[in-house]
């Protein structure tokens, strides 16, 4: 039993420390990297001085979703008593998403090269144009993992959910939020693979971001927590 509760206590904290952690890489992102986002070339021309930024941001990134692994282990643990096969489906398709916004994750050592032939001596201005075209070819793959990781990520929190509704120690009432909450995030994702372009597939991504990366791991990380602290 205490050792149950240990994997519960450490769950949870892992779960809130990895929201704290995308925290800092909005904040620091916002401040050197957000004012380049509609200007590609103006991306790759002062990528150079932008490198460690992005690297520490990227690096955070990383390091929070390492610590949701852990969130998801306690998810399964707390679940499985009492609804065993959404507690292991839920747990098999985030760890999926992780997995691909992991991947997604270190751009900087794509466009490392990419930098570096642009600001090459003796390049000239048509190999520079095609690489800012390169460069957007490898940003638009980077965005379709962060897309496919997002969506599998709220799909598992739909799934846990569901494990969450016959769980007396989440309640109907949890369970039912995640469900109904989660299923507003696949919504908004899915708009991104209809129109990516559109204002509503902006708001869709955002919503369905803050969703898996901010609002699932604080909350239920904190009600791992709690368990943890139950007599």
């Amino acid at each position: 039993m205490e050792e149950e509760k240990s994997v519960l206590r450490w769950g949870g904290l892992a779960g809130i420390l990895g929201v704290i952690f995308f925290f800092l890489t909005i904040v620091i992102a916002a401040t050197t990297l957000l004012p380049l986002v509609d200007d590609p070339e103006g991306v790759v021309m002062t990528f150079p001085d932008l490198r460690a930024a992005l690297t520490l941001v990227e690096g955070l990134y990383v390091v929070g979703l390492i610590l949701w692994v852990t969130l998801f282990l306690a998810l399964y643990q707390a679940l499985r008593g009492t609804n065993l096969t959404p507690a292991l489906f839920g747990s098999a398709v985030g760890f999926v998403g992780l997995v691909v916004l992991a991947a997604g994750g270190l751009t900087v050592v794509a466009f490392a090269p990419i930098s570096e032939l642009y600001h090459a001596p003796g390049a000239t201005s048509e190999e520079q144009a095609t690489l800012v075209l390169l460069w957007q070819a490898t940003q638009g793959i980077f965005n379709e993992l962060d897309t496919v990781g997002l969506l599998l990520m709220t799909i598992s929190f739909i799934v846990f959910g569901v494990a969450m509704l016959g769980a007396p120690a989440f309640g109907k009432g949890f369970g039912g939020a995640s469900v109904v909450i989660g299923v507003v995030g696949v919504a908004g994702i899915s708009f991104i693979a209809v129109d990516s372009l559109s204002s509503i597939a902006l708001v869709g991504g955002f919503l369905g971001a803050i969703l898996s990366l901010v609002i699932f791991p604080l909350l239920l990380g904190w009600k791992v927590y709690s368990l943890s602290r139950v007599p």
